[in-house]
């Protein structure tokens, strides 16, 4: 659960509940809610300003896994096809930046994880 890994995070870094609300920006009963699983259904907005203070990706939040982008291939090809590049450069000439995609992402991982909980 998500709330049971926020709290193991949030004890292992050593945050109160109020140190932890505080750094994050969010309430502290919200956050308490969410620790004892009172609600089950965060926001994404909320898990992504917790994830900062704790060092952790939303994904991480999400499902307890974390794909790291610098992690090789598992076949030691190329990561990217030349439609993964194509469609990466049509992105960036349309305007869009590294923040977007990477805001963009976690709005697709917390619809997945959404739709499979």
């Amino acid at each position: 659960m998500i709330g049971e890994r926020i709290k193991k995070l949030r004890e292992e870094k050593r945050f109160s509940i109020t140190e932890l609300a505080e750094l994050a920006n969010v309430s502290k009963s919200y956050l308490s809610y969410i620790e004892r699983n009172l609600n089950k259904n965060p926001s994404i907005h909320f898990l992504m300003k917790l994830a900062k203070p704790l060092d952790v990706s939303l994904e991480f939040l999400l499902n307890g896994v974390d794909q790291s982008a610098n992690a090789p291939s598992p076949n030691g090809k190329e990561l990217l096809d030349k439609e993964w590049q194509l469609i990466i450069e049509k992105a960036i000439k349309d305007g869009m930046n590294k923040d977007d995609f990477k805001e963009y992402m976690n709005f697709i991982k917390f619809k997945n994880w959404e739709k499979n909980r």
